[in-house]
């Protein structure tokens, strides 16, 4: 099949690959993008690609905790000005504060504020301001304790980045540091037993192929993958990451010192896996086709 431009810039977006990189993978994968990170990764010319990193929508995350509950949403506007406007963040914060009493975001949208519904709320907001609102999700965490942090804060509460965390104990000195560790480290799951099935498969296939192409023997190739996804798995998941705070110890390890331990998280960025429309890459485009 024919390889567009646009394929190609968005693999070298995903990956960091060169431009004749990107398009040789997708050759080789017949246009199929994920396994074309995959042939990428193989051949050393991509790390692992963070899809969760093309933040394209603006708007604010909110977070509200109440005794061992909390809750996380995300409410979208097309412009960072709106954003920073008063009563998009009022209004936000209202939606917040609503979504402690609901079970997810369909029950919230019917959810009355102020007399009327979240949707019609939004609908009102959308028509006063002039531009396009929506809210996209919501997350809810319970625990012993629940401990909340916003990165980048615009307004108290709400920000880039929202993040809950809950604890066995309570030690919220210790549960900010996790949140802030999270905020910053993105980690992909709890621990090792939480991780999606497939992606260990596929992170082991990989690994196995880098390890193959070494022309090792195979007893030599088996221990390489094996440490190499003791490694994987220290990376992704936050109680075998390295603490932020202590990297000589990991999460799981300071939360034994510190008395508790970390049962849930949870991590929303704005705008995550939301593409943004990006433009003037015509010579780029030009010089992918003349490949």
């Amino acid at each position: 099949m024919a390889i567009t431009a646009a394929q190609v810039k968005e693999l070298r977006e995903m990956t960091g690959a060169g431009m004749m990189d990107a398009k040789k993978a997708l050759t080789e994968t017949d246009g199929d993008m994920e396994a074309a990170i995959d042939w990428l990764r193989t051949k050393g010319l991509a790390k692992a690609a963070k899809k969760s990193g093309r933040t394209a929508a603006e708007g604010l995350v909110a977070v509200a905790v109440e005794g061992g509950k909390g809750v996380v949403i995300e409410v979208n506007s097309e412009t960072d000005f709106v954003a920073k406007n008063k009563e998009f963040q009022d209004m936000v914060a209202s939606f917040a504060e609503a979504a402690l009493n609901v079970s997810d975001v369909e029950a919230l949208k019917t959810t009355e504020v102020g007399g009327k519904s979240v949707t019609d709320t939004l609908t009102d907001k959308i028509a006063k301001i002039g531009e396009n609102m929506t809210l996209r999700r919501m997350e809810k965490l319970e625990g012993g304790q629940v401990v909340s942090y916003v990165h980048n804060a615009a307004a108290p509460g709400m920000g880039s980045i929202g993040v809950l965390v809950a604890l066995s104990g309570e030690n919220e000195a210790f549960g900010k540091q996790v949140a802030m560790h999270i905020a910053a480290a993105s980690p992909a799951s709890l621990s090792e037993a939480d991780l999606d099935p497939a992606l260990v498969e596929r992170e082991r296939n990989v690994l196995t192929e880098q390890a193959r192409e070494s022309g090792k023997p195979e007893a030599v190739i088996e221990k390489m993958i094996e440490g190499r996804m003791k490694k994987f798995f220290g990376e992704v998941t936050l109680l075998g990451q390295a603490f932020v705070i202590d990297p000589d110890k990991t999460v799981a390890e300071a939360a034994k010192d510190a008395g508790v331990e970390v049962s849930g998280y949870v991590r929303l960025a704005v705008g995550e896996g939301i593409e943004r429309q990006e433009e003037d890459f015509a010579a780029e485009v030009a010089k992918a086709a003349q490949g």
